[in-house]
């Protein structure tokens, strides 16, 4: 499965819960907040201050 910005937390996590580890270190550690589930990875990013291309590559590896 290929990773895109576009993809809401709860998509990622449900289709490939193994990548939990990797937004965790990236800073993201509200996955279990019920409004994340539907934030898309670009937009977490946003919220996060982190580089959702450089999170992607991380995602994608």
């Amino acid at each position: 499965m290929k990773i895109e910005k576009n993809m809401t937390i709860g998509e990622l996590l449900k289709n490939a819960p193994e990548k939990a580890d990797i937004l965790l270190e990236a800073g993201m550690h509200c996955l279990g907040c019920p409004a994340s589930q539907a934030e898309t990875l670009a937009e977490a990013c946003e919220v996060h201050g982190i580089d959702v291309e450089e999170l992607i590559e991380k995602l994608n590896a």
